[in-house]
């Protein structure tokens, strides 16, 4: 839903609140006019409000007097600004609450009557003891969408169990599916679940608002991480299939469909097709592959999975990573090297994509990557991440500065 900027009061649309008035805005963007309120910390809440920000919302951070944990976890400072907290708070506005006092709760109430929702990342606890349940601000706002980030969910037996990254794909066993099986299990190598989260916050916040009823959304962690092991979890579900960890990050049921080691570094091959497969052969001068039992269908190299990719890995060994892919990609073959982030940040196609851009005016040489979502005539605005209280009189006015 966009909520243009400057709309007369009568003509509300389904997601604007009785009471609500849109918040004037010179941004553009599929969501200028929302204004969103993000108490939250480190990554998962911060990383929703980031979404949003970056189509145009108005997120205003309210931040407990000590500041969000994620301005001090990273030993990078750039002037002022954390790298951490930059990565995750661009285009926000800052303003100081102590949500355990009075004073605190009544400026919050006023910050809720004038938004269109509010997304935080605490304990269910924390969340119901500082007032930021939809019970809690519906008779502030009724059109009010609150959206609570947790571990576990809001209620249940598990809900105040400490909940982390690490520990949430420990519990849905994401960690006993990645890394070698003669290794131990093994965390993805980024924040999959606290991303993860995000996105879907982010998703449930919209939909309520294009539904135009306020009211409570409730986002576990674990169920969202459980929810993506979707096809893995349906074949244990419905056929009793063991699900474990395959060599060389293979797919379960695509064959080849992993990493090889090459003359001189590591190969992504992913043959999806067998009309693929039988280009693979004659590429790699292998046509008897084309017809033999055990290569020549999905089926077949699936059933006979080890020698398969025995035979296919010695051939791959024969050049380096880069000829198999000049030789193959221009195929068709799915194919790639296994390369760094360091070489992916300065990479030909990151670049076509404008994917690294500058924070603010350029003054400050902060750089972070940009929104993954682009839209037709619009190309977002990225702000500094703000300081710590910055925008106490843009937000409340000089009453409360």
């Amino acid at each position: 839903m966009s909520v243009a900027p400057g709309r007369p009061k009568q003509a509300r649309t389904a997601g604007e609140a009785e009471g609500t008035p849109v918040t004037a805005s010179t941004s553009r963007g599929p969501l200028a006019g929302l204004r969103i309120i993000e108490v939250g910390h480190m990554l998962a809440g911060p990383y929703c409000g980031l979404l949003l920000a970056d189509m145009g919302a108005e997120v205003i951070k309210v931040e407990p007097p000590e500041g969000d944990i994620a301005r001090r976890v990273s030993p990078h400072f750039i002037g002022p600004h954390n790298a951490y907290f930059a990565s995750l708070n661009r285009s926000k506005k800052s303003v100081v609450l102590d949500l355990a006092s009075d004073a605190g709760r009544e400026a919050l109430h006023a910050l809720a009557r004038d938004s269109h929702a509010l997304i935080t990342n605490l304990r269910p606890s924390a969340i119901r003891k500082l007032g930021l349940t939809y019970r809690a601000l519906g008779a502030v706002n009724p059109k009010l969408v609150c959206v609570a980030l947790t571990g576990y969910g809001l209620q249940g037996p598990y809900a105040e169990n400490p909940a982390y990254d690490y520990v949430i794909q420990a519990l849905t066993g994401v960690m006993a599916l990645t890394g070698d099986p003669s290794a131990p299990p093994t965390k993805a190598g980024y924040s999959a679940v606290d991303n993860s989260a995000g996105m879907v916050a982010a998703m449930g916040l919209l939909a309520k608002i294009v539904e135009g009823q306020g009211g409570q959304v409730d986002v576990a962690m674990y169920d969202v991480m459980l929810s993506q092991l979707n096809y893995l979890a349906g074949a244990a579900l419905n056929t009793g299939e063991v699900v474990e960890r395959l060599a060389n990050s293979s797919h379960p049921y695509m064959v080849p469909a992993q990493i090889f080691p090459t003359a001189d570094g590591w190969l992504t091959l992913f043959i999806t097709h067998d009309k693929f497969w039988r280009k693979f052969c004659g590429e790699v001068n292998q046509p008897a592959w084309v017809d033999d039992p055990m290569f020549a269908t999905m089926e077949a190299r699936r059933t006979y999975r080890a020698p398969v990719l025995a035979a296919i890995g010695a051939v791959l060994q024969t050049a380096g990573a880069a000829e198999w892919v000049r030789r193959l990609g221009p195929l068709g073959i799915v194919v790639s090297e296994v390369g760094t982030l360091a070489a992916a940040l300065e990479a030909d196609l990151t670049r076509s994509r404008d994917l690294v851009v500058p924070l603010g005016d350029g003054d400050v040489p902060l750089r972070a990557i940009a929104s993954p979502l682009k839209f037709e005539g619009y190309t977002p605005s990225y702000g500094l991440p703000p300081l710590l209280d910055q925008h106490r009189e843009a937000v409340f006015g000089k009453a409360l500065a």
